[in-house]
């Protein structure tokens, strides 16, 4: 098997933790990397499940466009606006 390099940028610290880990694994971060990526190829996906944290705004999937707000919705708002 002929091998080639991959160079990846990385923040130093998780470098660092990575590395404490896989060795406390007895994995090197070579090996590790091969094992990630013969997963993808394998799975044909990213072998872990992936979410979104950093999500903004609201997500209403199978109900987008079947909820509807009435006209008169904000009117209590504006009353209170008043008020103040």
């Amino acid at each position: 098997m002929r091998s080639t390099d991959i160079k990846i940028r990385t923040d130093a610290a998780l470098e660092a933790k990575a590395q404490k880990t896989l060795s406390e694994l007895g994995l090197d971060m070579t090996t590790a990397i091969n094992i990630f990526l013969t997963q993808v190829v394998q799975q044909q996906a990213i072998p872990f499940r992936m979410n979104n944290t950093h999500q903004k705004g609201i997500q209403f999937g199978g109900w987008q466009n079947k909820i509807k707000i009435h006209p008169g919705f904000d009117e209590p708002l504006d009353e209170f606006k008043e008020y103040v």
